[in-house]
């Protein structure tokens, strides 16, 4: 699901021959997600688990980096920098410090993918501050949003059946899924409540913006 998510995002921009970029989208969002999945994949080069493995990790790498480009490349006269302004040091500073003090091995590796695991709770936060500044987005932005939301919200309910099953329990993935997934539950109520706009114009409204 998280990749039906990137290739839901990438499929709008695609088909977009012309300008305007789909409202409310946060390049900065994008910048993180790519960082999540460069930092968590290295091990692409030190460990082979499978080939679908393999291919999988690189696609996620690729939908990435092709949606920061098509952002800040083929959309770039028509992106909304001045409300995507969250500033990125408030959540790298915190997140860097985290990841050096609460790991399970002190190697360059483990620091670097628990780094991955605390920025993906916080990534989508400079989406949501954006929502949040404009009051508004596409329907297809928030549906990306909604269904990448929902894709964590499904990590937790794996994580409960892995340790009823297996008695695994990853403290750093679960605590990490569980705050992403908090701050998606304002966005959740304002989709179920407010989701159905005129003409599939626009969501959210002035629902944010009050």
């Amino acid at each position: 699901m998280g990749l039906d998510t990137l290739h839901t995002l990438q499929l709008r921009l695609w088909t977009s021959s012309c300008p305007p970029l789909p409202t409310g989208i946060s390049g900065k969002s994008q910048i993180l997600f790519a960082l999540v999945f460069t930092t968590r994949y290295l091990d692409l080069f030190t460990n082979f688990i499978s080939i679908y493995n393999t291919v999988m990790k690189v696609v996620f790498l690729l939908c990435a980096y092709i949606t920061v480009y098509m952002i800040y490349g083929k959309f770039r006269k028509t992106f909304d920098s001045e409300n995507d302004t969250f500033r990125l040091e408030f959540l790298l500073v915190p997140v860097i410090g985290l990841s050096f003090l609460e790991n399970y091995s002190f190697t360059p590796l483990e620091i670097l993918w628990t780094f991955s695991i605390y920025l993906e709770s916080v990534a989508v936060l400079p989406q949501l501050f954006m929502i949040s500044q404009t009051g508004e987005a596409e329907t297809i932005t928030t549906h990306y949003l909604f269904f990448l939301g929902l894709y964590r919200a499904l990590y937790l309910a794996n994580w409960i059946r892995r340790y009823q099953t297996e008695n695994f329990y990853d403290q750093i993935a679960v605590v990490s899924g569980v705050v992403q997934t908090i701050f998606y539950c304002d966005f959740f109520y304002l989709y179920v409540t407010k989701g159905r706009c005129q003409n599939g114009a626009g969501l959210l409204g002035a629902t944010h913006s009050a």
